[in-house]
């Protein structure tokens, strides 16, 4: 695998307008032109099909992660650089996590919010200090902010919960951030295990 690896969480569905597949294929092509490799759910449905199929096609190492019970649900995609078949959604997402330098999330269903939060959540708990970017297409970032916003407000989270991800405005700007992120030295926290 790469050097730098990006875990991307997105939709297993290509969403309303063709702007957000458009995304999706934008960052995988990005990606692999800026020498990053891919982490994804595996699938070869919906956005998470799409930025894979950009990522292999640029010659990305690609590396998919998916539940054997979703196997046929998602049906795998093929001619990855690496499958790895997990015994559950958990196990999933801590491989998900594992291999990655940092996260970006895409637009996508609560299977997405699933996994940003949990990352947010490991984050916010010390267990973790990877950055996490929310790819603002069409404004699908926003409500997720302002829930960010109200729980904050209301008192069921710190002021620093808004720390924990960084929002950005579009594919280029967040490849950009990338760039910059791979030459940081973050301080070491601990990344695994997660449970303990």
């Amino acid at each position: 695998m790469g050097k730098f690896a990006v875990t991307v969480f997105c939709g297993s569905s290509p969403g309303v307008d063709p702007a957000y597949a458009e995304s999706a294929r934008e960052l995988g092509i990005g990606l692999a032109q800026h020498g990053m490799s891919l982490v994804f759910g595996g699938g070869n449905v919906g956005l998470m099909g799409v930025v894979a199929g950009a990522a292999l096609h640029e010659g990305a190492h690609v590396t998919g992660i998916i539940p054997d019970f979703l196997r046929q649900r998602e049906v795998e995609f093929p001619g990855l650089s690496e499958l790895i078949v997990t015994d559950s959604m958990h196990t999933r997402k801590r491989r998900l996590f594992a291999l990655a330098q940092a996260f970006v999330v895409m637009p996508g269903g609560l299977g997405t919010f699933d996994e940003t939060i949990e990352i947010l959540t490991w984050k916010q708990l010390g267990r973790h200090n990877k950055p996490v970017i929310l790819c603002d297409i069409l404004g699908w970032a926003q409500p997720f902010v302002t829930l960010v916003e109200q729980t904050v407000s209301r008192g069921f989270a710190r002021d620093s919960a808004r720390e924990l991800f960084e929002v950005s405005a579009s594919v280029a700007n967040t490849l950009a951030r990338l760039d910059e992120l791979r030459n940081i030295d973050l301080p070491n926290k601990p990344t695994l295990p997660v449970d303990k």
